[in-house]
């Protein structure tokens, strides 16, 4: 008699590998032998591997950064100034330059306000400046 059924396992598999597969086959029956029932579990674990897609985020695309040269900066405002009709004298202005001055400062890039902002800024400034040249005149 054998003493364990892997034993007897693997001497079926070693010796009666062809009988058993044909009897198991011929059976219906799910074959035991020590190959079969890995390869049964390695195809398991296969197809119920879990699956990193649910821990897996679209890493953000920054937007490229063109290093300054002054070069870059030249042709830019050469291209300014054509397109908006503005004299040459404009690059020189103490504002245009403080404009310049205040943006280079900058160090995650400079947000343009938008035209109805700048309109309300506008405004404001004219406001507080009315109101500064009333108290001049009222004193």
């Amino acid at each position: 008699l054998v003493n364990e059924v892997t034993t007897m396992r693997r001497h079926m598999e070693a010796y009666h590998k062809g009988v058993y597969q044909t009897w198991a086959e011929k059976n219906c029956f799910l074959s035991m032998l020590p190959k079969d029932s890995k390869q049964r579990k390695d195809q398991a674990a296969i197809e119920t591997q879990s699956r990193l897609d649910v821990h897996l985020k679209p890493i953000p695309v920054k937007e490229k950064t063109i290093p300054y040269t002054d070069k870059l900066f030249r042709n830019a405002a050469v291209e300014w100034l054509v397109s908006t009709d503005q004299p040459i004298q404009a690059l020189e202005h103490p504002s245009f330059q403080n404009m310049i001055y205040v943006a280079a400062r900058a160090t995650n890039g400079v947000k343009i306000p938008e035209r109805r902002t700048t309109c309300e800024e506008i405004i404001d400034t004219f406001k507080q400046q009315l109101i500064a040249l009333r108290g001049r005149l009222n004193v």
